[in-house]
């Protein structure tokens, strides 16, 4: 209790008083007054529209003083379901998560996004409800779904804007579409970014600052600035693989300009040039398999793909001071050739100020960050402090 009396008592509504809560953590009705600095009879209002709803339920006795102990309360992240939704470039995985975003079922499976929206949209909304049936959960508790693409999204809107590896989707109204059949609210973000969400709230929820880079078919980088996600004006932010580097010269990038990072340092890149020299490689699987199995050749060309990851990255950090670097993608299992060749760039490059704290490690979420991510965000909409005031007025 004397912990909470150092919050400084504020107004707040069911919305606001539901935060409290979320982090699981059980607390009486004289607790959440101390917080709130609302009436007894205003938080036991707000308690029992909120276990109405599902969200809270009692959760045990506190300690007494003296006289009958007071009953606890509790996030019930299990009330409601979502579907998280991580489509890259090759390659698509699906889960479903409660409302804390602990996995409750997960599938992935080889899918290429140039097949389209309509082939790929399709196989998620098929996919995503027989997933949510394995749970044993029907979709009338399917309450959100979030979903990341492999390039830029306006977020507002869920539509992709202009992206390079797949322009069949350019303005598709995505989050529309899967609206219909799923009848619930759509989120829709860069697949990057979702990771770096993932990888954020499940690994480093402490640190404010924190850039998470994606080296797979492509390479990206989500922008975690003062503890919150960064998408930039049209959701474009952090899109890293298309910064000109001159080890790259006039190497033609997919995008349609030439010399981009991604020509030279992403796993296709990688492997085109592994193929050039008689390699049997042909994506960035392939690379890792041949770095695992001691290929010098493959592992000297992944380390060099760090080094040219790292001059971008270099610049990253004097422009963003962040306190930590995240490498994941499927190039970041190649083990340590990879994240060895950026940390020799950063810490050449980068003033001594700005590295003096830098930590540059290799994600912990792995290949769940996207589909963790994609959770995370639509749980934050339907738990906004505006849609829990809406769900119980």
């Amino acid at each position: 209790m004397e912990e909470l009396l150092k919050f400084a008592p504020r107004p707040t509504g069911g919305g606001d008083m539901f935060q409290l809560l979320r982090d699981g953590q059980p607390r009486t009705r004289a607790d959440l007054a101390a917080i709130t600095g609302q009436a007894r009879s205003t938080i036991a209002a707000r308690i029992d529209l909120l276990m109405s709803a599902g969200l809270i339920a009692p959760a045990g006795e506190a300690s007494s003083t003296g006289g009958r102990p007071p009953v606890t309360f509790a996030f019930s992240p299990e009330a409601r379901i979502v579907l998280a939704v991580d489509l890259g470039a090759t390659h698509a995985r699906l889960a479903v998560t409660d409302l804390a975003s602990n996995v409750l079922a997960e599938t992935d499976a080889a899918l290429a996004i140039a097949d389209g929206p309509d082939v790929v949209l399709s196989w998620v909304a098929d996919t995503g409800e027989k997933l949510v049936a394995t749970t044993g959960r029907s979709l009338d508790d399917l309450v959100s779904v979030g979903v990341g693409l492999p390039g830029p999204v306006e977020h507002s809107s869920g539509r992709p804007i202009n992206p390079p590896i797949m322009p069949a989707w350019d303005d598709v109204d995505v989050a529309g579409i899967l609206q219909k059949r799923f009848n619930a609210s759509v989120l829709v973000d860069n697949d990057v970014n979702i990771m770096a969400l993932g990888e954020h709230r499940t690994a480093w929820p402490t640190v404010t600052d924190m850039l998470f880079v994606k080296v797979a078919t492509g390479i990206g980088s989500g922008i975690i600035a003062d503890g919150e996600l960064r998408r930039g004006a049209q959701g474009a932010a952090g899109d890293i693989g298309h910064v000109a580097v001159p080890s790259a010269a006039d190497v033609p990038c997919r995008c349609g300009n030439v010399g981009c990072l991604e020509a030279v340092a992403s796993g296709q890149a990688v492997a085109a040039a592994l193929a050039a020299a008689g390699l049997d490689a042909t994506n960035s699987a392939d690379v890792v398999t041949l770095v695992r199995g001691g290929d010098l050749t493959a592992s000297q060309a992944v380390r060099q793909a760090g080094r040219d990851i790292g001059s971008v990255l270099a610049a990253c950090v004097s422009l963003l001071n962040p306190s930590l670097i995240v490498i994941g993608g499927i190039v970041a299992e190649a083990g340590e050739h990879l994240i060895a060749g950026i940390r020799e760039i950063v810490y050449q490059r980068s003033l001594p100020l700005a590295t003096q704290h830098l930590r540059i490690v290799t994600s912990q979420a792995r290949g769940q960050a996207g589909v963790l991510g994609a959770s995370a965000m639509a749980v934050d909409h339907v738990l906004s402090p505006a849609a829990i005031d809406a769900l119980i007025a």
